[in-house]
């Protein structure tokens, strides 16, 4: 059984020393190359990086590696070991082949354990922080292409809690059949969603949208899937980060 999981990156950084691990810089058809292979062979949507984020990444792992299992991680974000210790070094703490193999041989796909935001549903917190009509016209696509995923889609929306982060690794073909739905959504997303206004972070809308997609296609699909802690390779500062996040729940971003 053969798996790769490519490492979403746009600079030079630490990678951990297991044949698995696949750096990719995001990107590459667009910014200096830095000594990654680029996600801009084959068929790919390298240029649109700046809207689509890592998502250049996975579209080019489905189309273009034919390991048995395929994943995505971040530079400065992987799974952790199960075996290590919390109080582990980071490095020491990245999940290896062989664990994650062992894994593999019982389930299908390997999650992230989800992101609980407790006081807003996964719907409120992408208005705080983002802008309403990403979610509008994303729901209406649903609604219109493939509306049997509407009924995961709103329960979702309706929760508060979920998969995040864009990290996960699965078999090959579901990986395709995923991308394949995920895609054919963001790209007519792409074509009737108006980002005049839009910051240069807002405008990376596709990866935020992507995130909140995920569990409607495996809730849908009855797809089921082991969780896993995430190693962060640098300091969190979740003072800051629930600050921020209280901050935009109580004051308006003047998005909608």
């Amino acid at each position: 059984m053969q798996t790769t999981i490519i490492i979403a990156t746009h600079k030079p950084y630490w990678v951990p020393d297991d044949p698995m691990y696949l750096p990719v810089q995001m990107g590459h058809a667009v910014h200096p190359a830095i000594g990654y292979i680029g996600d801009d062979t084959g068929e790919n949507i390298s240029e649109r990086n700046a809207n689509f984020c890592e998502l250049t990444g996975l579209y080019w792992a489905a189309h273009n590696i034919d390991s048995d299992y395929i994943g995505i991680v971040h530079y400065r974000r992987y799974f952790a070991s199960r075996k290590k210790s919390v109080f582990a070094p980071k490095k020491d703490r990245v999940i290896g082949h062989e664990e994650l193999s062992a894994l593999l041989a019982t389930t299908n796909v390997i999650l992230p354990k989800e992101r609980h935001y407790f006081i807003e549903t996964n719907y409120t917190q992408y208005i705080h922080a983002h802008h309403k009509q990403d979610l509008t016209v994303t729901r209406q696509i649903i609604a219109r292409k493939c509306p049997e995923y509407l009924p995961a889609y709103d329960l979702y929306m309706s929760k508060t809690h979920g998969h995040h982060f864009n990290m996960f690794v699965m078999k090959r073909e579901l990986l395709c059949h995923y991308c394949t739905w995920l895609f054919d959504i963001l790209f007519e997303l792409e074509k009737e969603l108006d980002m005049t206004g839009y910051s240069d972070n807002d405008k990376r809308v596709f990866g935020f949208v992507s995130e909140r997609l995920l569990d409607a296609w495996l809730t849908t699909n009855n797809i089921s899937y082991e969780e896993l802690d995430i190693v962060y390779m640098e300091h969190q500062n979740w003072l800051h980060k629930g600050f921020s996040f209280v901050k935009r729940k109580f004051i308006p971003n003047n998005h909608e």
